[in-house]
């Protein structure tokens, strides 16, 4: 049976700071619930202002262009996750004793689903569909939230609740939780991502391992096998903790296809999917320990991998021209997700990357530019840097923009080889967004498929 995780007891008066998708999930729930609302967000224009006059019209106070708070008392703040927990908006309603929380952790006291919450640096997306589609294969009814699919206020508003929602979780969110305790939690991976806000990797770390903080013994951590000692030290005494991997050192391990655990019956097939290799099959055996820790039937995962459709912008083929395939991984802005993509790509690479550096170790990921990479065309603002250390490994062509880069690598590129965007970068120094970046890679691409 759904229950809500706390006997829910909404606040008489709230603030919700930023009208994002959270934010504005946020308000609806509280006001739903009978809660005095006000909403205030810095911007403008008129998305904002058409989400505004909406909320406005169930009730609730909204203020945008403006950083004034407005006087009198507040039960409770609501934090979005694009506001840090240090801002000094936030900072200046705890000063008035007003307790801040972030919208995950509001939507998962209403939540009368169970929880199954996903966090890690790469590759977050493709295991909440995942595991979403494997339980529903399985027989359950699940709903992907969080910073994929729907806000998890808006999810604990659904009737009839789904049976499991499955949550994308950011460092952003782990902030300012409180008693959050997914019935299942896994940690993907860590590498080196959002340093700009958290500070150091100490810091960036230990906002992950909040996700476990607050479970108990009925609860699951899923960690991958290599899981730091500042991971395996915050995990609490009285949940079971899973692991996944490719060693038999792993509870659940990826292997020629299929993944493997003394905890199933027979191996979960994985066998011809985009699963079936070591840097995806990863990704399917931790589903697998998330699905089989939730009670619900391991097979769900190879009917799901079968039937996955990849996300896009993530290791997404655009055409194949003359022998040469173009595949489109925009989203992956960080030097761990350039190198998984190179490792899955299925042929000799000719390398996009570039953009804004979010990293200063670029030694990390030179081995498998020698190993798989025939040349690296480099755009974006740290181009100079990224060639300066590349150099020595790889063959290194500097590009005025994404344009010049693919053309250029159609030019040199022969038959069996794969044109990769991956840039390991961030891309807001020259598009609006990875998805803009990928959009754009792929009608360039069009192009040049046009043209033959």
């Amino acid at each position: 049976m759904n229950t809500q995780h706390h006997s829910f007891v909404p606040p008489e008066s709230a603030i919700v700071l930023g009208l994002g998708s959270s934010g504005e999930a946020a308000a609806r729930l509280l006001r739903r619930s009978g809660a005095r609302v006000m909403i205030a967000d810095t911007g403008s224009g008129d998305v904002l202002e058409a989400k505004a006059q909406s909320l406005r019209a169930e009730g609730c106070s909204v203020r945008l262009v403006s950083r004034d708070l407005p006087d009198g008392h507040f039960d409770l703040v609501v934090v979005s996750p694009g506001i840090a927990i240090a801002d000094p908006w936030v900072e200046a309603l705890r000063a008035r004793g007003v307790k801040v929380i972030s919208e995950l952790e509001l939507g998962w006291r209403a939540c009368r689903s169970r929880v199954l919450a996903v966090t890690g640096s790469n590759g977050k997306s493709t295991l909440v569909k995942l595991c979403r589609e494997a339980l529903e294969a399985g027989g359950c009814t699940a709903v992907a939230g969080g910073n994929y699919g729907i806000p998890l206020s808006a999810l604990a508003c659904l009737d009839p609740a789904p049976d499991w929602a499955v949550v994308e979780v950011s460092s952003f969110q782990l902030e300012a939780v409180e008693q959050f305790a997914p019935e299942v939690g896994i940690l993907l991976n860590l590498n080196p991502n959002h340093l700009d806000r958290h500070g150091t990797m100490e810091i960036y770390t230990a906002m992950k391992a909040r996700l476990f903080a607050r479970m108990k013994e009925e609860h699951t951590a899923v960690i991958h096998e290599t899981a730091s000692d500042a991971i395996r030290a915050a995990l609490p005494d009285r949940c079971r903790v899973s692991s996944f991997g490719l060693t038999k050192e792993a509870l659940y391990r990826y292997r020629k296809g299929f993944i493997e655990s003394s905890e199933l019956e027979i191996p979960v097939s994985v066998e011809g999917t985009a699963f079936d290799n070591e840097v995806m099959g990863v990704t399917a055996a931790a589903c697998v320990a998330a699905v089989v820790s939730g009670g619900a039937p391991a097979r769900g995962v190879t009917e799901a991998a079968r039937a996955f459709e990849r996300l896009p912008h993530r290791m997404q083929t655009v055409a194949t021209v003359r022998g040469v395939t173009f595949v489109n991984d925009s989203k992956a802005t960080n030097l761990a997700a350039l190198s998984a993509g190179v490792r899955m790509a299925c042929g000799p690479v000719r390398l996009i990357a570039g953009g804004l550096l979010k990293e200063s170790d670029l030694e990390t990921v030179k081995k498998i530019l020698v190993n798989r990479v025939r040349a690296v065309y480099i755009i974006g603002k740290y181009s100079r840097v990224m060639a300066d250390a590349w150099q020595d490994a790889v063959s290194c062509v500097t590009c005025e923009d994404l344009k010049q880069a693919v053309n250029r690598a159609w030019k040199d590129s022969q038959s069996g080889e794969v044109i990769l965007l991956s840039p390991g970068c961030a891309s807001f120094d020259q598009f609006k967004s990875f998805e803009d970046r990928g959009d754009q890679f792929s009608s360039f691409v069009r192009v040049i498929q046009q043209g033959e």
